[in-house]
């Protein structure tokens, strides 16, 4: 067996005692709690419209990005609706990085020829 495998026995055999002693984990071995800042932004009509404009699609296309109904987008964009957090979240990231955002949209995005001639 390699020394590699060999630490990882050995500590795989130290955290089962550990856990079978009950002993306090935290103690005897590192821990981290990892905490998220990502409480979405409130969007209205106006963010929503800045939001889409970014990328330069239309309601229809944008909707179909973030996997909602163009209804939903128009209703934001006229203020009816607030965005779910879901999609407020996702606008976020559209924010936050937008020259990503931008190549990721047009690396999806599939020009089609008009088929009626």
């Amino acid at each position: 067996m390699s020394k590699m495998g060999r630490t990882i026995i050995e500590r795989l055999t130290e955290f089962t005692e550990a856990l079978e002693s009950r002993d306090d984990l935290s103690a005897r071995f590192t821990c981290r709690k990892v905490a998220l800042n990502l409480e979405p932004t409130r969007y209205n009509s106006k963010l929503v419209k800045q939001t889409r404009r970014i990328l330069g699609a239309s309601q229809a296309i944008f909707a179909r990005f973030l996997g909602v109904s163009v209804d939903a987008v128009q209703a934001w964009e006229q203020g009816d609706h607030a965005p779910s957090q879901l999609a407020a979240r996702f606008m976020d990231e559209i924010r936050h990085n937008p020259n990503y955002w931008r190549q990721r949209f047009s690396e999806v995005a599939v020009a089609r020829r008009n088929s009626a001639i």
